[in-house]
């Protein structure tokens, strides 16, 4: 492992900017239609991944000494993110349901382009937000999953994946053998009820009622309505259904993720519903330099849940001895995840060795075993 570097400077936080140079693509799409509109997914997935292959792995780690004064420009991009997502999504909705060079098709393939963006980039961003302990990055984060539809990421994220990764408590932990498709259906069915009860918790142990107005989920429904309402005002009922189009894309971009961070990963149970505590090997890092700048980091992604207020430029990476390695960024890695075949001729190799380097003790995986989701052998 490389010594710390010094990462305050503007010329060093630049390349995690080149988010904004995505913005025009789906504009591009939305004016010229056609072949136009497979550059946003080309561009904002594949050249990412294009740089991995040529620029290699970074593994050199960041100096945690440095000042939080010195982070501004890493800090920046994430806060004029929600005012940059929220002029692209309503702007072209606004364009894309007032034309008439468009066809339904087109449409509905702008807003989905809208979606890797609002996904690939603004959730990515509402969760590096949501992780600090000022108010105002805290509400951009809010502001950021509501454009989405999935304002009980926060909650669910913070106070349910947080503490149970690598059980079955967490949903967001897939499990050994389970095809993305399942597990998408999955989570979108137990998460939101899953974030309720975790709030509904707080608040009980406060002698609160889930109907008080501390309940975060008030806020939640506040700002989603809000951004349908004005979904709605801008293009009616097309204008509404193109903006579930965009939510539904990006919370699948996200979901794809969250796959792939801790596919078959488990930590140790030590009995009566307990388990280890979260080490780095219970998370799939990648140092790919490419998809790390498009990704703020997220793949350093032990470091993040060692130390989970710790902002994108200081995570730190660890070596195969420390923590399991992806043979590729996230993005490949998750289009791969969207065909169940692939990903296991990829990963479960990778899951069973995994298994007989850090535990190879256990014989009886039984503790996470379900029906539909069988553990290695």
């Amino acid at each position: 492992m490389t010594p710390a570097k010094s990462v305050g400077s503007f010329t060093k936080a630049l390349p995690f900017w080149l988010s904004l140079a995505l913005v025009p693509l789906p504009v591009l799409g939305a004016v010229y239609g056609g072949w136009t509109l497979a550059l946003t997914p080309l561009l904002a997935w594949h050249i990412f991944t294009v740089v991995d292959a040529v620029a290699g792995l970074n593994e050199e780690n960041p100096d945690l000494e440095t000042p939080t004064k010195d982070l501004f420009w890493y800090r920046l991009i994430t806060m004029i993110w929600p005012p940059v997502q929220f002029m692209m999504i309503f702007g072209l909705l606004a364009y894309v349901t007032s034309t008439t060079h468009l066809s339904v098709g087109e449409r509905i393939a702008v807003m989905l382009d809208v979606g890797i963006l609002s996904g690939t980039i603004g959730i990515v961003y509402s969760h590096e937000l949501l992780h600090q302990k000022n108010t105002f990055e805290r509400w951009l984060g809010d502001i950021l999953l509501s454009m989405v539809l999935y304002s009980h990421f926060r909650t669910e994220h913070l106070l349910v994946h947080h503490i149970y990764v690598g059980t079955p408590k967490d949903a967001v932990t897939a499990r050994y053998n389970e095809g993305f498709h399942r597990y998408f259906a999955r989570v979108l069915v137990t998460c939101p009820p899953s974030a309720f009860d975790a709030e509904r918790k707080m608040l009980a142990r406060r002698n609160l009622a889930w109907w008080h107005q501390s309940n975060p989920f008030w806020r939640y429904a506040a700002l989603q309505l809000m951004m349908l309402s004005i979904a709605f005002a801008i293009g009616g009922i097309a204008g509404l259904g193109l903006f579930i189009v965009q939510a539904f894309m990006a919370i699948l971009a996200l979901e794809l993720t969250n796959y792939v961070e801790h596919y078959g990963l488990t930590r140790r149970h030590l009995g009566d519903g307990k388990y280890e505590h979260v080490k780095p090997h219970h998370s799939w890092n990648a140092s790919h330099t490419g998809t790390n700048w498009l990704l703020i980091n997220l793949q350093r992604h032990s470091d993040h849940h060692y130390k989970p207020d710790r902002r994108f430029p200081l995570l730190q990476t660890y070596d195969e001895t420390e923590a399991p390695q992806l043979p590729f960024g996230y993005p490949l890695m998750a289009i791969a995840a969207l065909v169940p075949p692939v990903w296991r001729r990829w990963m479960n190799p990778k899951v069973r060795a995994w298994r007989r380097q850090y535990y190879p003790d256990i014989t009886d995986w039984s503790a996470y075993k379900t029906a539909s989701n069988p553990m290695p052998r």
